[in-house]
């Protein structure tokens, strides 16, 4: 044997031990084994890399101790106010997380960190000397600055189990953004978290809850024998939506949970632009016929008219004259919108979609001759296409039915699918038949329990990167709580008086 192959013999077990893991904690640990033995755990206590600036990191690092140790409160301030962002000296690339199993290089955490603990003591009311007003508009202006996280959950069929997985491993470690997206699956659930509190969650959350909703939709199918094809039907899908999902407008959802909700749907007409439903766009529209809507597969399930509660809180069609199907097909990850609408800037994607999977990557060695070769080959396939759909557009346009395929498949063609962090399945490929059909009860675990595993691999890596952006909102939301109180006793003198 050949002490090249000793080293990958003696990770063979780490890494089985990571397949076999029950929890995040069980996962971490061989994870960090595994990096004791093909030592990546040294790679990430050296400052040094060619992949970031990491003189200037340790520079700022230095200077950000010192006067945190001096007390210099008003310097502390001012070296903040020149900017903190995610990429400073490009410490955010995805290919520093790609050496190790778990987490980066030391001196990213320790900058990060760094950073969290000086805008916690500005917040603190031990630093006086700075005013209530003028931290306020720092905190605003740094939050605005910084930007926000998203999860967006990506069109799936039946796979939205994997989402379910992927949202537990995020909810238990503390790290579900507040803005979420989905589309088809996605939007299932991504409506189930947004119309549940936190309180809630923990009792959906429960394996026990999970394995008694899951054998409760395995049984109801088992019971119907071979009367009906095992592929859905609307009216099953439908049900599986009122028990989960509470009735609620988007603006009802968000009160209750504090999340942001995001649904796409796709127009049904031709010459009609896609939406994104939410509690800013569309606070009053129901968020049962929006799941319904962009759930509604085209050529599968019929297109459906959205509702919305009217100012008595009646329901009303919604735009009674449009129909609107599967949000996938058009807008499956409406980055640019949620970057107008809530200032978001980072994005962590579930992809489950079954017809993007075999041409996406988490991140993972990418960078080599293959990848640069594999991402030119799909930017010219990509021209072609739509040069191809330029010449063929008068002719197609005189057979409606063809025109809808060649404008759907256009669009599948010209989305992004990544994000800044990319959870994916291992296994990338699936049986197009199962899509949209009854799973058995294994199958949903199988998939639940993938999602899980899949995003205990980037765990660490959404913790760094979201750190300062979720210390920023909890600060403003503090801030803006105590402003309000200050406003409301100012009303309350001046009545007095």
């Amino acid at each position: 044997m050949g002490l090249l192959s000793m080293p990958v013999l003696g990770t063979r077990k780490y890494t089985r031990a990571m397949d076999e893991a029950e929890n995040y904690e069980q996962w971490k640990e061989a994870a960090l084994a595994s990096d004791a033995a093909t030592g990546a755990d040294r790679w990430r206590t050296r400052d040094q890399s060619t992949q970031f600036d990491n003189v200037s990191i340790r520079i700022r690092l230095d200077r950000l101790r010192s006067m945190r140790a001096r007390h210099d409160y008003r310097g502390l301030l001012f070296t903040l106010n020149e900017g903190i962002h995610g990429n400073m000296a490009g410490m955010g690339k995805s290919s520093l997380y790609e050496r190790a199993v778990f987490g980066t290089k030391q001196l990213i955490v320790d900058y990060v960190e760094e950073i969290v603990d000086a805008l916690r003591l500005l917040a603190s009311p031990k630093v006086d000397e700075i005013s209530f007003d003028e931290k306020l508009e720092f905190f605003r202006r740094a939050h605005h600055c910084f930007g926000r996280s998203a999860l967006l959950m990506s069109g799936s069929g039946t796979l939205l189990y994997f989402h379910v997985g992927v949202v537990k491993a995020l909810w238990q470690q503390g790290l579900l953004p507040e803005i979420l997206s989905g589309s088809s699956g996605g939007s299932i659930v991504g409506s189930l978290l947004c119309t549940h509190n936190d309180a809630e969650l923990g009792d959906i959350f429960d394996p026990a809850f999970l394995l008694n909703e899951v054998e409760q939709e395995t049984s109801l199918i088992k019971s119907l024998g071979g009367l009906r094809p095992r592929m859905l039907q609307v009216d099953e899908v439908q049900e599986m939506i009122e028990r989960l999902i509470p009735d609620m407008t988007f603006q009802e959802a968000y009160e209750h949970s504090g999340r942001r909700l995001n649904v796409s749907v796709a127009p049904a007409e031709t010459h009609q632009t896609s939406r994104l439903l939410n509690a800013t766009t569309s606070p009053n529209v129901l968020i049962h016929k929006s799941i319904m809507a962009s759930a509604a597969v085209p050529g599968v399930f019929p297109p459906v008219t959205l509702e919305a509660r009217d100012k008595w809180g009646e329901r009303q069609p919604y735009l009674p004259s449009r129909k609107w199907v599967d949000g996938s097909v058009s807008d499956d990850l409406p980055t640019k919108r949620l970057s107008r609408l809530y200032g978001v800037n980072h994005y962590i994607v579930s992809q489950a979609n079954p017809a993007v999977l075999p041409f996406v990557t988490d991140g993972r060695r990418q960078g080599g001759t293959l990848s640069i070769l594999a991402n030119a080959t799909r930017r010219t396939a990509r021209e072609w296409l739509n040069a191809s759909a330029a010449i063929m557009h008068k002719p197609l346009s005189k057979e409606g039915g063809l025109s809808r395929v060649a404008n759907v498949a256009l669009s599948m063609v010209n989305q992004d699918y990544i994000g800044d962090v990319n959870i994916l399945p291992r296994n990338r490929f699936y049986n197009p038949l199962k899509l949209l059909a009854h799973l058995s009860t294994s199958d949903i675990m199988k998939l639940i329990s993938s999602g899980e595993r899949s995003a205990w691999r980037k765990i660490e890596m959404i913790r760094i990167q979201t750190h300062i952006s979720r210390t920023l909102d909890d600060i403003l939301k503090d801030y803006e709580a105590q402003q309000l109180g200050r406003h409301k006793q100012s009303r309350g003198r001046r009545k007095a008086a």
